[in-house]
């Protein structure tokens, strides 16, 4: 975090303390200690706690847009890229299991205290929506694209909600190949 400007900072800090935290029970002083700032010198960066969500919300959209840039340069296979959205419940399951899906935890809370960063929130599922979709457009499912990438979208939630109820890695390993072997057979279904 040496490199990192005092905002870059004061973002990263309120993503994690979002995160593990959530929105509302994060305090500007919260993330201030965090950071290791004097709270003149935050609200020189950021105003309202507001201003730092819209924040936080682009940091994790632009974070999210490199993410499925490097599955796409990585593999040449949609099969292999969607495996790779699939397989991130396994790659952060402990993160997982202690705070549940960054994104579902922080659209679920602004949801429920009707915040009204809650569409910009959603904008993070709409980009995986998207990206998926054209996934299965690319792996030969035009007409259904969108309900495959809705059922691995329900899929991640599902495993995030309950391997975060359950604290269960098994149950997230065990589930994360059972939709592996899932889109196998989606993917052969093409080439019959």
């Amino acid at each position: 975090m040496a490199d990192m400007t005092t905002r870059e900072r004061i973002v990263a800090e309120a993503d994690r303390l979002f995160y593990e935290r959530g929105y509302e029970l994060t305090s500007f002083s919260d993330i201030a200690d965090a950071v290791g700032i004097s709270r003149g010198n935050f609200y020189y960066h950021f105003k309202s706690k507001d201003e730092i969500l819209d924040a936080v919300i682009g940091k994790r959209m632009m974070n999210t847009s490199g993410m499925l840039e490097t599955w796409e340069t990585q593999s040449h296979s949609p099969s292999e890229r969607i495996k790779s959205f699939i397989l991130i419940v396994v790659t952060n399951r402990a993160q997982i299991i202690r705070h549940g899906c960054p994104v579902g935890t922080l659209c679920s809370e602004l949801a429920k205290i009707g915040h009204p960063a809650q569409p910009q929130s959603n904008q993070l599922f709409a980009l995986f929506r998207t990206w998926l979709c054209q996934q299965f457009v690319l792996l030969g499912h035009e007409t259904d694209a969108d309900s495959l990438a809705m059922h691995v979208l329900a899929f991640s939630q599902g495993i995030a909600l309950l391997a975060q109820a359950f604290q269960d890695e098994r149950f997230i390993q065990r589930e994360a190949e059972r939709m592996c072997a899932w889109l196998d057979g989606v993917a052969d279904e093409v080439r019959v």
